[in-house]
């Protein structure tokens, strides 16, 4: 009586071949999706595999903060400001009847820190900086450069990829904790100079401090950080990944900022529900 047995090979070749039947059966915005997230992991645990180089790659460390963070400060400072402002102005309008106008500073606060302040922040490095990395990492592989690269035996995830993901994780704190100061101070001069509210500053933090403590900023702070690394990682995945002509340069842009957007806004659900 004998027995068969599978060799390794075999099974391995009947798992692929189990594997590629499935995925055939899948609609193919669904193989996209699954097919970006799986390249963009890869890119990540490629880029990490570097990371005892990134001291020598002090000065491009430092460049990479000066485009990711303080070339963004200002439109980051003039967005919070004017939302801070908003939200200080829509909440007197609405709690003039309603008689919690006193509440003002802490609905400000806690908004900007827990929520507005690293969404904003995040969807203006996508539009900004994301897109800047999209577009010079799609044009080195559209012209070869980054072929050039690989042929002189110098990973691009470690020249490319790591200094930028190294240094949004170091801005984006900065970033963020900006853009809560920045819109606190806008929510107090509105609450302060409209004649329907008039709320001093004294009070208006004094409400603020009331009610917010460290770990509403520390939420803000950890939703900045995965929405930095999460747009960072998908501009430059989507650049290296560009093929074809100059044309497909500009669509390479523009997939980069709408896939950032909306994960930023997927996340920050789930993110959000994670840290309650």
């Amino acid at each position: 009586m004998s027995t068969t047995s599978l060799s390794p090979s075999s099974a391995a070749a009947g798992t692929a071949s189990v594997t590629a039947r499935l995925l055939a059966w899948l609609p193919s915005p669904v193989l996209q999706v699954l097919d970006g997230t799986g390249s963009t992991l890869l890119l990540l645990v490629r880029a990490l595999r570097h990371l005892p180089s990134l001291p020598r790659q002090f000065g491009r460390f430092i460049e990479q903060c000066h485009l990711i963070g303080y070339t963004t400060m200002p439109i980051v400072g003039i967005l919070s400001f004017f939302i801070g402002s908003v939200l200080a102005l829509q909440s007197g309008h609405a709690g003039e009847n309603v008689g919690y106008k006193q509440f003002i500073g802490a609905l400000v606060g806690l908004t900007m820190a827990r929520e507005l302040g690293p969404v904003m922040a995040a969807v203006l490095l996508a539009g900004r900086v994301g897109s800047a990395i999209a577009a010079e990492l799609a044009s080195m592989k559209v012209y070869q450069e980054v072929d050039a690269l690989e042929t002189m035996n110098i990973p691009p995830e470690r020249m490319l990829v790591l200094p930028r993901l190294a240094a949004v994780l170091t801005m984006m704190p900065v970033l963020t904790i900006m853009a809560d100061l920045v819109g606190w101070f806008g929510g107090a001069i509105v609450s302060k100079y409209t004649h329907f509210i008039s709320i001093e500053p004294a009070s208006y933090f004094a409400n603020l401090r009331q009610y917010m403590d460290f770990s509403d900023v520390l939420n803000g702070l950890i939703k900045a950080e995965i929405f930095g690394l999460t747009v960072v990682l998908v501009c430059c995945n989507i650049g290296l990944n560009t093929r074809g002509g100059p044309r497909e340069i500009g669509a390479s842009v523009t997939r980069a900022v709408v896939t950032s957007l909306i994960l930023i806004l997927v996340l920050d659900f789930f993110v959000t529900k994670a840290l309650m």
